[in-house]
């Protein structure tokens, strides 16, 4: 298959918080341009998008879905995105696949944060966007006022291109503005041309008003047209329109209905229309990998090549896929590309076009086109491709903190292996899933953007690498110390016929500032104790703290000394000193005032300025402190210290109490003492624990 002529393409994004029916909308888009002969239903599970297990059992998209059609001579690329706030992270990495967006709108349910946040990456690229009102024959009230609410907060001015003709059941199509017709829809779905029922003509007159005012200011010739008291045409007007919206200045707003198929055929003429083209968008900007200095790349095919992979799908049977977008140049099979950031070549064998969950083979692949290299040794989603003679590197990606943890154990010994080898891959795939083991409590943590993104990534594990995991709220790492200094002998004498054991110390512990850490002092002088077995003190001392004393968690920040013992020529050894220095460890613990440690972390909350009182209250009540609050757009910005222990579970909690439009991220602090009534509760558990045991 051939490459795709870079004039005629447009790779474009269907974007917008859960539930909005952007699958549904790239399903009515392929149906509309005859891709598909039968219109793919989320319902149902027969979506062309939505096609792994886990989103068909749980009706949600999960992972970006490419599908391309032809529409106007021109090939339109389909990307479908997830918009489930959990799942987010793929979403907002998939952003640089594509060079235009359309903004899925659900009008009654007003601006949900996941479409504040993407509209703001979105921003951030300068990328143009279009805005698609879906579900018109659900509509309870008259939209076109929702969406100027909408997009008032979102901070710009929504383009009313089309007036839409009644809504919820009484909906019937839309008016286009440009051409002042309007265009009615069926039962069946077919649309049909019509004049402008009578009881629409002068909203439709006025809102047409505000169009071309809103259209003349794009160019200097149309705005003096306008103030002289003349009408745009329908061509100048879509001219206006295309320039204001690859310029980011005009925001086109459209009505419909995917399940219908209604207005499905205008937004893909939009789309072709006011969408760039890969030559239209600006020269992609980078580094050089060698002198650190800036450097651009035009999009064009007579550039050098770069490409930038923004994606990885990890099959256990095909492999790995690497999905890029060619920014300039050409990509072909059987080519050799350069990849700065491990400074290696690779080779491309195969390249591949994404079309839902299976892949067409390509020779080539030009400026703007997303293909998939196959089986590419050691390359990763954030990295670039290019030339090794005219070398580039793009930005990586933004990394996502993971908001909630889970300690896993497999089930069975046969799933020991497969477990870390699989989670290895499916990290490959998703960078927002983070894995290691706690060296204190032994387990392994699981770390992801929520509990349905856990969830997800339990059943892709069993269900692609056969490895079966339980889940469990992990352990919190606490720690044990002394707060006073304390003198103590430890001694250890035994006989039992032949050569006995003895080993004599005293010990002076100290406590030390938070994070030091240990230190062991060796005091001994005039041959108290041979220098041979000072180290089996040592190693005693730390083998002691390692299992704690109140608790049995690690001791931290405590100096031992040690200063005088005794030892006998023929019983003395190195085990008979380290179980001495063991013994007069934890007797001077005891007298050292030992208390427990937990640890404490450093959070950044974003809420609404709404929110931000009941956040605060609520940081407060689960002991934290806090530190500072900055404003930041409509937001709030809440840095504090919080324990670790009250926060395990925050991320639902704080989505309940801003109602899905606050986020975090934290980070380990430090360790603070823990209140006594904790300290029992703590003690009373690892005893009860040990007992069980």
């Amino acid at each position: 298959m051939a490459a795709i002529e870079a004039a005629q393409l447009r790779n474009v994004g269907l974007l917008g918080h859960r539930g909005a029916g952007k699958t549904s909308l790239g399903e009515a888009m392929l149906f509309a341009a005859g891709r598909t002969n039968r219109l793919g239903r989320v319902e149902d599970g027969t979506s062309a998008f939505d096609h792994e297990p886990e989103e068909i059992n749980r009706q949600v998209s999960i992972s970006t879905a490419f599908h391309s059609l032809e529409w106007n001579k021109s090939t339109c690329v389909v990307v479908d995105t997830p918009g489930f706030a959990t799942f987010l992270p793929e979403t907002i990495h998939s952003l640089a696949g594509f060079g235009g967006a359309v903004f899925v709108l659900h009008a009654g349910a007003g601006l949900r944060v996941e479409t504040e946040r993407l509209w703001g990456y979105a921003a951030e690229r300068g990328m143009p966007r279009i805005l698609f009102v879906n579900r018109m024959d659900r509509e309870e009230t008259d939209p076109v006022e929702a969406v100027d609410a909408i997009t008032a907060d979102l901070g710009v001015k929504g383009i009313h291109v089309q007036l839409p003709m009644g809504h919820g059941e009484s909906f019937r199509g839309v008016i286009d503005l440009i051409r002042m017709k309007a265009v009615c829809v069926d039962g069946n779905g077919k649309e049909t041309e019509e004049d402008i029922p009578t009881e629409f003509q002068e909203r439709a007159e006025e809102m047409r008003i505000g169009l071309m005012e809103n259209v003349a200011e794009t160019q200097d010739a149309l705005l003096e047209k306008y103030l002289e008291g003349q009408e745009l045409t329908a061509e100048e007007m879509s001219e206006g329109l295309r320039e204001g919206v690859r310029a980011g200045t005009l925001f086109p707003v459209l009505y419909g209905s995917a399940a219908r198929g209604a207005g499905v055929a205008a937004l893909l003429d939009a789309v072709v229309e006011w969408l760039p083209s890969p030559l239209d968008e600006p020269a992609a900007e980078g580094k050089n990998p060698v002198s650190e200095e800036g450097e651009s790349r035009v999009k064009a095919a007579d550039a050098p090549l770069s490409a930038f992979v923004f994606k990885t799908i990890v099959d256990p049977f095909a492999g790995r896929l690497s999905i890029m977008r060619v920014l300039s140049g050409t990509v072909r099979a059987d080519s050799t590309v350069y990849n700065p950031r491990k400074d290696a070549k690779e080779r491309i064998t195969h390249l591949f076009r994404p079309e839902g969950a299976k892949q067409e083979e390509v020779s080539a692949a030009g400026v703007g086109e997303i293909v998939a290299a196959a089986k590419l040794k050691d390359v990763a989603s954030g990295d670039t491709l290019c030339e090794e003679s005219a070398p580039i590197e793009y930005p990586r990606p933004v990394e996502f903190s993971p908001s909630i943890s889970f300690a896993l154990s497999p089930k069975t010994r046969a799933d020991e292996d497969k477990v870390p080898q699989g989670l290895q891959r499916m990290m490959e795939e998703d960078p927002s899933i983070r894995m290691h083991r706690d060296e204190q409590t032994r387990e392994f943590i699981l770390s992801g953007t929520g509990q349905l993104h856990i969830e997800v990534v339990v059943d892709k594990l069993k269900r692609k690498y056969g490895a079966e995991v339980e889940l469990k709220a992990p352990k919190v790492p606490y720690r044990e110390t002394i707060k006073a200094a304390a003198n103590a002998q430890g001694k250890y004498k035994k006989q039992s016929g032949g050569r006995g054991q003895f080993g004599d110390t005293w010990l002076k512990l100290e406590p030390l500032p938070r994070g030091k850490g240990f230190e062991f002092v060796d005091k001994i002088v005039g041959g108290a104790i041979p220098r041979n077995y000072i180290p089996a003190v040592e190693k005693g001392i730390v083998e002691t703290m390692s299992g704690g004393y109140l608790a049995g968690y690690p001791i931290m920040d405590v100096r031992a000394t040690l200063y005088d013992g005794s030892f006998h020529s023929v019983d003395s050894s190195d085990m008979a000193f380290k179980i001495a220095a063991s013994m007069g460890f934890k007797n001077a613990m005891e007298a050292a005032k030992p208390v427990i440690l937990e640890p404490v972390m450093s959070m950044e909350v974003s809420v609404p300025d709404e929110c931000m009182g009941d956040v605060i209250g609520d940081l407060n009540s689960r002991r934290g402190k806090v530190l500072g609050v900055d404003a930041k757009g409509h937001s709030q910005i809440i840095k504090a210290h919080v324990p670790m222990s009250e926060v395990l579970r925050y991320a639902s909690d704080l989505r309940s109490m801003t109602s899905g439009r606050g986020e975090f991220q934290s980070e380990f602090s430090h360790y603070e003492e823990l209140p006594p009534h904790l300290m029992e509760k703590v003690q009373a558990e690892a005893k009860a624990e040990a007992a069980g045991d």
